[in-house]
């Protein structure tokens, strides 16, 4: 069987990942595939437990390392759970976040380097990479200022706080925006960067173009009908 298609969406909280995620997912649906749809930190039983613990602003006193580590924990469980099996049944696996993120929030924002990012990633998720990225980079004071509002509804309504990275300064957040798009200079062939003040319907067709344009040169077990097709 053919192996599956691995799309990862990267971006800044507050960037529209969620919501571009459910409509593309939707998009494929349409055209005749089941997508696996997961995120990180989560997406499994562990993976949910790093997450409430690495994303609570209660969490304080984290070093840089152990952060690392525990988003690194929680990738290689999601790898042999779920991504790993899905892409082996010849499935479509959409990923909010993968070592992107953790490139740009600790590599980047931690200030911890490139370097020791792609290396534990070799070393831990078996160098595995996608084979599209979409990375969404809404201007930054606007996602901040949308995540920031999210996680305080959020965390009023259900008494779950996952704001502790966009409580950060926003020099931290401009160093993970620039990571990212130095990792988007690094990878054009994989990273299609998605950057400006679009509408959510603009930033859809650009993705569904995108996924069009890889699905038609093979990748998946089930080949799209009509692969260059509008949303």
């Amino acid at each position: 069987m053919p192996r599956g298609l691995f799309i990862t969406f990267e971006g800044l909280d507050g960037s529209g990942k969620t919501t571009q995620i459910k409509r593309l997912a939707e998009w494929l649906t349409k055209r005749g595939h089941l997508p696996v749809v997961t995120r990180q930190p989560g997406g499994t039983n562990t993976g949910d437990r790093i997450r409430a613990l690495v994303l609570d602003s209660r969490s304080t006193g984290l070093a840089p390392m152990t952060e690392m580590a525990l988003m690194f924990a929680d990738r290689a469980q999601a790898i042999s759970e779920v991504i790993q099996p899905a892409l082996d049944a010849g499935k479509i696996v959409l990923c909010d976040r993968f070592t992107d993120s953790t490139e740009a929030y600790q590599g980047g924002g931690r200030q911890l380097g490139s370097q020791v990012v792609l290396d534990l990633h070799r070393l831990i998720c078996g160098n595995l990479q996608p084979d599209l990225t979409l990375l969404l980079l809404p201007p930054l004071e606007r996602n901040l200022a949308r995540a920031r509002s999210r996680n305080q509804r959020v965390a009023a309504r259900t008494g779950c706080d996952e704001g502790r990275f966009e409580a950060e300064h926003d020099a931290f957040h401009h160093r993970v925006a620039d990571k990212y798009k130095q990792i988007a200079a690094r990878e054009p062939a994989r990273v299609v960067l998605i950057e400006g003040d679009l509408t959510i319907e603009e930033v859809h067709e650009r993705i569904a173009a995108a996924v069009s344009a890889r699905l038609s040169r093979g990748g998946s077990g089930v080949p799209v009908p009509n692969a260059q097709s509008t949303p």
